[in-house]
């Protein structure tokens, strides 16, 4: 079992066959492990590893914190009692910067209050030691899984100079101009817009906008899009789409973001 007071990891088991065929798709994935019980912490970064995941991870709630303030990451894993800065203090830090990140507690077996309380301060789901890994690893599949589905849906920008309608996909200055844009322009920009509150890397972008599988894929069909969607936005364009060196695509901040039905 995993979760349990000491080293658990593929070791003791292999990962179920069913669990490594869903999670193929998402070895791409990085997770944040944030546990300070070490046997715990090493059999649960090696079950994820195992699995196909990137994985990065902390031994207490500051440094955790850093890690997913600092990286772009999918997923966190966050042990609710660790000494100092506590999961829940975690939790409430890391949903300020990053609305949009999936988490899952990791609580106690029987500790009710816990998991309510993680639930209610944004946790996206909890674990209760000891577990399997393959109750691990299903639910960290289903959090992913749904988690691209959480960014809201974005309609309108409205940048310096104007507006951009993403349901008409369509660019509207403030002087008259106007300019169309191609379905996967739109894509692109909804894409940024609904991850608007963390850098996307090209990658994640081929993958869910263009339904590309980017292992082993070398090509800059990304930056071109990216290139021919700034010429269009003309002025405008270092102030909407900001490239992140190194690590990929944001929208710009300062950009006004409205849902369908906004008045």
């Amino acid at each position: 079992m995993v979760g349990a007071s000491r080293h658990a990891g593929p070791a003791n088991g292999p990962v179920p066959r069913v669990i490594r065929r869903c999670l193929m798709s998402r070895r791409l994935s990085t997770i944040l492990v944030i546990e300070d019980d070490a046997p715990i912490r090493r059999g649960v970064v090696d079950t994820l590893r195992f699995a196909g995941f990137h994985v990065v991870e902390a031994a207490d709630g500051v440094r955790g914190l850093a890690l997913a303030l600092e990286n772009t990451v999918d997923l966190v894993l966050l042990d609710v009692m660790m000494p100092g800065m506590d999961g829940f203090a975690v939790l409430k830090s890391i949903r300020a910067a990053h609305p949009s990140l999936p988490v899952i507690m990791v609580t106690a077996r029987g500790a009710e209050d816990d998991r309510v309380r993680g639930l209610r301060g944004g946790a996206d789901d909890y674990v209760a030691k000891p577990f399997s890994a393959m109750e691990l690893l299903a639910r960290v599949e289903a959090v992913l899984r749904r988690s691209p589905a959480r960014p809201m849906t974005v309609a309108l920008l409205r940048t310096a100079s104007g507006t951009i309608d993403l349901q008409r996909r369509e660019i509207r200055l403030s002087d008259g101009g106007r300019e169309e844009l191609s379905e996967r322009e739109g894509a692109v920009l909804s894409y940024l817009a609904g991850c608007r509150d963390r850098v996307v890397d090209r990658k994640e972008l081929l993958q869910n906008v263009w339904g590309l599988d980017p292992r082993g894929l070398e090509t800059r069909t990304v930056d071109m899009q990216i290139a021919r969607l700034r010429e269009k936005l003309g002025t405008d364009a270092e102030g909407v789409i900001a490239t992140v060196r190194g690590k990929g695509y944001k929208l710009a901040d300062g950009i006004k973001v409205e849902g369908p039905g906004t008045p």
